[in-house]
């Protein structure tokens, strides 16, 4: 599943993956570069440090972003 975040710096949406039956983990960022991940809790950790609401156009969309993972890596 793919959830999109509104970038404040492009036009081009920050996506984050989780497919658990696949095993993919990743993060496309506003700039097409991207960052995969073993499990969705490395995920997880990668985007509460690298991440802030500073990123998006509304803190609400990371804060989405954030509990959308959460859900996701149970």
């Amino acid at each position: 599943m793919d959830f999109e975040l509104r970038a404040i710096d492009s036009e081009i949406p920050v996506v984050v993956t989780i497919d658990p039956d696949n095993g993919i983990y990743t993060i496309r960022n506003s700039d097409t570069s991207g960052e995969v991940f073993n499990t969705a809790d490395e995920l997880l950790s990668w985007y509460k440090t690298s991440m802030g609401p500073e990123n998006f156009i509304s803190s609400s969309d990371y804060e989405e972003g954030l509990q959308w993972i959460k859900q996701m890596a149970r």
